[in-house]
């Protein structure tokens, strides 16, 4: 996929602001999130109002998460099956008519706990479905150079609508009632919705069919399975959610049992902690540069715990805001470096599904850790469930040392072109299959370990790519001989599977193919398992290959 821009300094944290598609959606975006935090606000307060149980208040926290941890993973193999814009269109559109019903059942008086919470999940999974295409599209947006900052900017974007939204929400509320709030949030979405309309991608279609969307969605879960980098980092963001939902999912019970205040304390608290999220988002490349990933994460997973336990104790407004703005920055700065890591990491054909898990484990990890302490803030305190929840937060660095977090860099992820087109003398559809794959290889004996580690790297390539059931066997009667082995359900797959090698791929590949004495003579078999379509069943049946194309890509 082509990206803009050709300057190859980075010009700092604002710099991508510089590309006016970025410049116009980012701006969009910034009066869309705070409709969002808005309505945040408007149905927290309003579910006080309704109930006054505990666990009711923190499930509208679990409400708006829960459809990104559901959604997302559709989503995002919707947005790398087809055009991104369209798909980030219709889930802003989907948003913005269940914003307006809310608005509307809200003020004809028909407000009730459970209907609450299922507009809040309707509008979450509207969000769910724009959001991966929206992060996708950024490397579309500004130059490879660019992309962690405006990948921070993209966090900046949503708290600097943090930092003043919920006061604003809180002061809507108390002025015109919860409805009104749910009104500002269904017409927030309009400017982006435009934005996204006026812009005019480029969008590059690929040789093949798109994939079917059960196909897609696993083979995205499949790459990440297989991709070290980006499973490590989906397992510390789950964690990560789940131990530190407390100050947001609490943060209107802190205001109301802690400091005895409204829901203009309430947004004060919630300012406070955007304001230090912006702070936070705007360390990113600091902290990646000076101290790396793994350390960072390591010293902000202590100080949120620290900040969380403080915000338990105190029952001072500035104290707590203080509390919290230490909370904010520290959690948006290790959510952006997750984020920024899953980005480097992911090649192009499969980036909208690798940020929509790390966005489910994330967003699951917070609505499952929202009910969570709400549960437990019910049956000990508010302030015990803090501390409890700073507790889990401080203990998340002994996680890390059973996975610490790869410094990662910008890998070469660009897909490349495979030059050795399969020779076909059959006649095959995209639904043949399964296919088989064997490759050859004369290796020294005296190189065979060296050979097999670098055999289990390629083993990697294969199953994150495609392949099923990889192996790699030795012949016993002439140990130089080795054969690898692997299958693809049909050959659409195949195909498809062929277009997702990008250099790095290929680099791990040449390093196996070194210790091959005869790597001159590329030694592959493609095999038609089961081949029932391909063979006459009587003599006297027309021989099927007659009046079929041999479909190898247009």
């Amino acid at each position: 996929m082509a990206r803009a821009g050709h300057d190859r300094s980075s010009g700092g944290t604002f710099a991508p602001l510089r590309e006016p598609v970025f410049r116009g959606i980012w701006t969009a975006s910034l009066l869309s999130n705070f409709g969002q935090l808005i309505l945040g606000v408007g149905a927290a307060w309003e579910m006080t109002r309704l109930t006054p149980s505990p666990g009711m208040v923190a499930l509208v926290q679990s409400a708006l998460m829960l459809p990104l941890m559901l959604v997302a993973l559709p989503a995002g193999a919707l947005a790398d099956m087809f055009d991104r814009r369209r798909i980030a269109m219709t889930g802003l559109a989907f948003s913005m008519v269940c914003a307006t019903i809310l608005t509307l059942l809200a003020w004809s008086g028909h407000s009730s706990p459970w209907m609450l919470l299922a507009f809040c999940s309707l509008i979450g999974a509207g969000v769910a479905l724009y959001s991966p295409a929206w992060q996708s599209s950024i490397s579309e947006q500004v130059g490879p150079h660019h992309l962690p900052a405006a990948i921070a900017l993209g966090t900046i974007s949503y708290n600097v609508a943090r930092s003043f939204g919920p006061a604003i929400g809180g002061v809507i509320v108390l002025a015109a009632g919860a409805h009104a709030a749910f009104a500002v949030n269904a017409i927030g979405y309009l400017p982006l919705f435009i934005a996204f309309f006026l812009w005019r991608r480029r969008h590059v279609s690929s040789r093949l069919p798109p994939e079917q969307i059960h196909r897609a969605i696993v083979s995205g879960a499949r790459y990440a399975l297989h991709a070290a980098p980006i499973r490590t980092v989906l397992v510390r963001a789950f964690l990560f959610g789940l131990a530190g939902a407390s100050s947001s999912a609490l943060a209107p019970l802190i205001a109301k049992h802690l400091l005895g205040g409204d829901a203009s304390t309430f947004g004060l608290l919630l300012g406070a902690g955007g304001l230090g999220a912006v702070g936070g988002a705007l360390l990113v490349a600091p902290c990646r540069e000076k101290l790396g990933t793994h350390r960072t994460v390591t010293l902000l997973a202590l100080l949120s715990g620290a900040t969380l336990a403080l915000a338990g104790f105190s029952r001072s407004v500035p104290l707590t805001c203080f509390a919290l703005f230490l909370a904010g920055g520290a959690n948006i700065l290790t959510i952006a470096l997750f984020n920024v890591a899953v980005q480097l990491s992911a090649p192009r054909w499969v980036t909208a599904r690798a940020l929509s898990l790390f966005s489910s484990a994330l967003t699951g990890g917070i609505a499952i850790g929202a009910a969570l302490w709400g549960w437990v803030a019910g049956q000990l305190s508010v302030d015990g469930a803090l501390y409890l929840s700073g507790l889990a937060l401080a203990a998340l660095p002994v996680i890390g040392l059973l996975l610490p977090l790869p410094d990662t860099n910008e890998a070469d992820i660009e897909p490349i072109s495979l030059q050795n087109e399969p020779e076909v003398g059959m006649a095959l559809t995209r639904r043949s299959g399964p296919i088989i794959i064997e490759i050859d290889y004369d290796v020294d004996p005296s190189q065979a370990r060296d050979f097999y580690g670098a055999m289990l790297q390629v083993q990697r390539t294969r199953l994150r790519n495609g392949g099923f059931n990889w192996s790699i066997s030795r012949d016993i009667a002439n140990p130089a001989h080795w054969t690898e082995r692997y299958q693809c359900p049909t050959w659409g797959d195949y195909l498809h599977m062929r277009e997702r090698f990008t250099q790095a791929d290929k680099d791990i590949q040449l390093l196996a193919r070194s210790f091959d004495r005869k790597a001159g003579d590329l030694r592959v078999r493609r095999r038609l398992e089961r081949p029932f379509g391909s063979v006459r069943w009587q003599t006297d049946t027309p021989d099927p290959q007659q009046g079929m194309i041999n479909y190898i890509g247009p």
